[in-house]
């Protein structure tokens, strides 16, 4: 699975006034529940239920939450750089600047897994970091995104 069959450029969030990994979690559920029949309740549990297991924060500023749960029929994935970092218990104890979150359908095959390593690997590069943390085109950050998808 590509990273461009989970995320559009509608689902490239830029400059959300969030302070908190809660308040992270509500937008997100927020938004996913006007544009598709899911429980807001749902999203927020599967994701905070996720981060009970350990932090999604893999360091250097970058967090990849994920959860599986029903109701949902397809893996979405979203791109999150809020305007302000949030701490999200990191090893390195630094803010998360850029977020890819993946929620997926309960039922999701070890394909959506696979997916999380290649967004965890273009979000690690240095280059591909810079780009994600100071470009404003929602276009230019889609296509860093994407550059790991098999062609």
């Amino acid at each position: 699975m590509n990273i461009s069959d989970v995320l559009s450029l509608e689902q490239v969030w830029l400059g959300d006034q969030v302070s908190s990994r809660e308040q992270l979690f509500d937008l997100i559920a927020k938004r996913l529940s006007s544009r598709r029949d899911l429980k807001p309740e749902q999203v927020v549990a599967s994701l905070m239920e996720r981060e009970r297991l350990g932090s999604t924060a893999v360091g250097d500023g970058i967090a990849t939450p994920h959860a599986r749960f029903s109701g949902l029929t397809e893996v979405i994935g979203i791109f999150i750089r809020p305007r302000m970092g949030i701490l999200m218990d990191a090893l390195d104890e630094k803010p998360v600047h850029l977020l890819f979150v993946l929620l997926a359908p309960d039922y999701a095959s070890a394909d959506y897994l696979k997916t999380l390593a290649r967004v965890s690997r273009v979000m690690r590069s240095a280059e591909n970091q810079a780009i994600l943390r100071l470009s404003e085109s929602k276009e230019a950050i889609l296509s860093v995104l994407m550059s790991e998808d098999d062609v």
